[in-house]
C-alpha cells in the first residue's frame, strides 16, 4: 500500500470522513474510529475512546481490597472470572497467601472455562461480520452452558465476582460436577461442527487472510500479548513463561500463526479452545481432595452459620466487611494469560484500608493502538473484520 498513498498525494482528489462509531454496531463497543476515505480505501484512522469511562483505577483506590473484585469484571466482561481470580492472586501475592493444591485447580477449570467463553464471542462474531450467522447461534448455546456453571458457583453469570481471597466462596457442587461433565463429554464434536463452517470455507477464507495483518515486529513493538501475539508467530504464553495456580502441572501446546492476519487470529483462538479443554480435563482427572480456601481467617469471609454462633467468627466477618484488616505495606506486579493478553495488575499498598495506587495492565488498550496502522490502506470492509478479530473490549479501553 506505500506506492498507493505515495501516488494518490500527486493526485487532486477529495477525500471523505465516517464516523465509525461510537454508537455503531460494527464496532462491538463505545469507541470511535475517524476515517479518512478514498472511495472505499482507508487513508487514515484516528482511534477516540473514553466515552464509557468508569475511572476503575480511581475507584479501586477508594475501596477496600474485597469490594475491588465486582470493578475488575468490568474490564473484559467476556472472560470476567480470569479478571477476579487475577486480582485474587495479586492480592494473595502481596499479603503472602498460600491456597491449597485444590483451589489452584479449580481456579484453572473456571479460567479456561472463561477462556472458551472469551474465544468463542471473538470467534463467531468474526463469522458474523463475514456474512456467516449460523455459527454464532451455534455457540450461543454452548456459551450459555459455561454460564450455568458460573451461576451455579457463584450465582452470576455474566460479571461473575467469582472466588474470594484465598480461595472460592463455596467449593464445587454435585450440579457443577454434572454440568462441567456433560460440557467436557459434548462440546467438542459441537464445536468441531463450528470449526467446519468456517475453517475451510472459501469465502470466509477470502475475506479473513490477508485482512489486517500485523508483523511480529511490530506487534512486539507495540507491546502485544496473547492471540493476537501469537498470531504473527510469537509463543509467549503468560501460563507457560510465568506459571501460576499449578499451569506448570498440565500439558498443553501453544498455537502460532504465521501472518498476523484476520485469518490466524481465528485459527489461534480455535486451537486455544481446543488446548483449554485439554486443561480443564487435566485439571478435573486430578481434582485434588482438601479444602476450598485457605485458612486466612483475617482475609476469607467465615460461613453465615460460625457468624450467627462463634464470636470469633462473628469478630472477623464485621473487620473484612468493613474493611478494617490491614494489609502489608509493599509493592507487587502479578499478572495471568487473560482472554486478550496479559493482563497485570500493579499494586502498591501503604498498609492501609485499600490500595495507596492500583495500575490494571489492560492488554485491549495497548494493541487497539495498532489498529490504525492495520487498518491503513485497506478496505472499510476489513477495517470491521480487522476489530472484531482483535477482539477489542471497550471495557478494557476506558479503565
Amino acid at each position: 500500500m506505500e506506492s498507493y498513498f505515495k501516488s494518490y498525494d500527486s493526485v487532486d482528489g477529495e477525500l471523505a470522513t465516517v464516523n465509525l462509531g461510537p454508537t455503531h454496531p460494527a464496532t462491538h463497543g463505545v469507541f470511535q474510529n475517524i476515517l479518512k476515505m478514498d472511495g472505499e480505501r482507508i487513508v487514515s484512522a484516528e482511534p477516540t475512546i473514553g466515552y464509557i469511562h468508569r475511572a476503575f483505577e480511581k475507584l479501586a483506590e477508594r475501596r477496600p481490597y474485597y469490594q475491588i473484585t465486582p470493578i475488575t469484571d468490568r474490564l473484559n466482561y467476556c472472560s470476567s472470572p480470569i479478571n477476579n481470580i487475577g486480582w485474587h492472586m495479586t492480592v494473595e501475592k502481596l499479603a503472602g497467601i498460600e491456597v491449597p493444591k485444590r483451589v489452584q485447580y479449580m481456579r484453572v477449570i473456571i479460567m479456561e472455562l472463561a477462556r472458551i467463553a472469551d474465544h468463542l464471542i471473538c470467534n463467531s462474531v468474526i463469522g458474523v461480520d463475514t456474512g456467516a450467522l449460523t455459527g454464532f447461534t451455534y455457540m450461543f448455546q454452548e456459551r450459555e452452558r459455561i454460564y450455568e456453571m458460573y451461576e451455579e458457583l457463584c450465582g452470576a453469570r455474566l460479571t461473575t465476582n467469582i472466588g474470594r481471597i484465598g480461595g472460592f466462596e463455596r467449593d464445587f457442587s454435585p450440579e457443577f460436577i454434572k454440568k462441567l461433565k456433560s460440557f467436557l463429554k459434548e462440546f467438542p464434536a459441537r464445536f468441531e461442527e463450528f470449526n467446519s463452517l468456517l475453517e475451510r470455507n472459501r469465502i470466509f477464507m477470502d475475506r479473513t487472510i490477508h485482512a489486517g495483518p500485523i508483523s511480529a515486529e511490530r506487534a512486539l513493538n507495540y507491546g502485544f500479548t496473547g492471540p493476537n501475539l501469537r498470531a504473527t508467530g510469537v509463543d509467549y504464553d503468560v501460563r507457560v513463561m510465568q506459571p501460576y495456580s499449578g499451569y506448570e502441572d498440565f500439558d498443553f501446546i501453544i498455537p502460532v500463526g504465521l501472518n498476523g492476519d484476520t485469518y490466524d487470529r481465528f485459527m489461534v483462538r480455535q486451537e486455544e479452545i481446543r488446548q483449554s479443554l485439554r486443561i480443564i480435563n487435566q485439571a478435573f482427572d486430578n481434582l485434588p481432595k482438601g479444602s476450598h480456601h485457605a485458612d486466612v481467617p483475617a482475609y476469607y469471609l467465615p460461613d453465615k452459620e460460625e457468624v450467627y454462633s462463634n464470636m470469633e467468627a462473628l469478630i472477623y466477618h464485621f473487620k473484612i466487611v468493613m474493611g478494617e484488616v490491614p494489609i502489608p505495606k509493599g509493592e507487587v506486579y502479578f499478572c495471568v494469560e487473560g482472554g486478550n493478553g496479559e493482563l497485570g495488575y500493579y499494586l502498591i499498598s501503604d498498609g492501609g484500608r485499600q490500595p495507596y495506587r492500583l495500575h490494571f495492565r489492560r492488554p485491549c488498550f495497548i494493541y487497539y493502538q495498532a489498529y490504525p496502522e492495520m487498518i491503513q490502506g485497506a478496505l472499510l470492509s476489513d477495517a470491521v473484520l480487522t476489530m472484531s478479530s482483535m477482539n477489542v473490549i471497550a471495557g478494557e479501553l476506558d479503565a
